[in-house]
């Protein structure tokens, strides 16, 4: 399968969630300026790394007293397997913009490397991810997030992005995933979230379509969410 070979991203991201009847509204404008990407529907498969007492996790939730947000994730499109092509992502997110750097792996290499049991790549990100490892003590394998995707890319502008994301789910044991995507729900059925990604300022027509249906950014992160609601399960037993 072909893939993205884009290794580094500085952005502006917008998420939103929307409703169905939402979605079905904006689609036929949306695809007369975007087109899908090589994967079209896909299964996203993201595995967070984070510290026993989740260190990472917990900064980022406490956005008041912190700007800076930084995350680990191993990254795989379908279901993988031992050779599958994997991508080992470096996430940064300072004053509202992302800082993104990733790396392709196949998945067993970019497991035993991210969990102690192989030396990093000879390479200035197989660098950078090492010494993030070395930053945070203990730092191991800690959730699965999956969604199911379409994703889109500007006719005129490759570095517009849109995708929308449903049936978000997630687990915190069986942290392979190798495994399959089972996992309990992050949000209601019905609800999707849409994410918009530009190096720069949105199109016009692209903003005139959200402010005409009413689709207006909000925060959301799956991995935080997805925290809170282990959290408060955890805390209901």
């Amino acid at each position: 399968m072909a893939v993205n070979i884009k290794s580094i991203f500085n952005r502006v991201e917008e998420k939103y969630m929307i409703t169905e009847d939402q979605l079905q509204a904006i689609t036929p404008t949306v695809l007369r300026y975007m087109h899908g990407d090589e994967f079209g529907l896909s299964t996203i498969c993201s595995l967070y790394f984070d510290t026993p007492d989740m260190r990472i996790i917990r900064a980022s939730i406490d956005a008041r007293k912190n700007s800076y947000k930084e995350k680990l994730r191993l990254r795989c499109y379908g279901i993988p397997t031992d050779d599958s092509a994997s991508f080992v992502e470096l996430k940064k997110k300072y004053l509202g913009t992302v800082y993104k750097r990733r790396f392709q792996m196949p998945y067993r290499s970019a497991m035993n490397f991210l969990t102690g049991h192989a030396p990093a790549p000879d390479t200035q990100m197989g660098r950078e991810v090492a010494y993030f490892l070395d930053f945070y003590p203990g730092i191991r394998p800690t959730i699965d997030i999956f969604c199911e995707r379409i994703a889109l890319f500007g006719n005129d502008d490759d570095d517009l992005r849109l995708t929308v994301d449903r049936d978000l789910r997630y687990r915190m044991d069986d942290l392979d995933l190798r495994k399959g995507s089972e996992g309990s729900p992050i949000i209601d059925k019905g609800l999707y979230i849409m994410e918009i990604k530009a190096s720069g300022a949105f199109p016009l027509w692209l903003t005139e379509l959200l402010d005409r249906y009413r689709i207006y950014p909000r925060k959301f992160s799956k991995y935080r969410t997805a925290f809170n609601l282990e959290l408060a399960e955890r805390l209901e037993k």
